[in-house]
């Protein structure tokens, strides 16, 4: 639904698809440079898997559970207790951090991942707020998966400095270390490079 919303923003038609069309205009949109438009929309892509998922999904079975957030939960009885029940899962693994209240405050799932970079927790939420001038994020969180989800990618980038090295150009150096301090490691290296080098030959 983001990209739609992304597309009736800038005026193209609203497909859902990402094309040369989107890009270019959505590129003057936000005044990216050649090389930002190409390294920010790659990043995007392929962290919300192609522009499909802009809220995370935290639906995982036990085992996934131990897998994934194994430091929350310690046994498989605990895990058994969670699995299957996002909006439970999000309150505990995000519980006391990132400016969270406890478990039941609510505030894990409230502040979940969301956006086409997964903006997560209380204090990045009201940190875009503050950025953006609109308050009623903090009430209205999934204006985050729909309406800002561009932007708080874009507050993303800016926070964290990282349009020097996109400046840098389109080459693996770039590529890699932009990657890296999205990801904190490499994951995804490949896809982000091809669609870093698709994009830079659009502009």
């Amino acid at each position: 639904m983001s990209l739609v919303n992304l597309q009736q923003k800038i005026g193209v038609t609203a497909d859902g698809a990402f094309g040369l069309g989107t890009f270019k205009k959505a590129a003057a949109y936000y005044k990216l440079s050649p090389d930002r438009a190409a390294h920010f929309f790659a990043q995007t892509a392929h962290e919300s898997g192609g522009f499909k998922a802009f809220s995370e999904n935290l639906n995982y079975s036990a085992k996934g559970l131990r897998g994934i957030f194994g430091k929350y939960f310690t046994t498989e009885a605990i895990a058994k207790g969670y699995e299957r029940q996002p909006k439970k899962i999000a309150n505990r693994v995000y519980a006391n951090r990132m400016g969270n209240g406890d478990e039941a405050s609510g505030d894990g799932w409230k502040f979940r991942g969301r956006g086409a970079l997964q903006l997560t927790g209380k204090a990045n939420y009201q940190a875009f707020a503050t950025y953006i001038g609109r308050q009623e994020v903090m009430d209205n969180p999934d204006l985050v998966s729909g309406e800002l989800c561009f932007e708080s990618a874009l507050w993303f980038f800016d926070r964290n400095k990282l349009w020097g090295i996109c400046d840098q150009g389109t080459g693996d150096a770039a590529i890699l270390a932009l990657t890296k301090r999205i990801n904190g490691g490499t994951h995804g290296l490949d896809d982000r490079k091809a669609k870093t080098r698709k994009y830079a030959t659009w502009l």
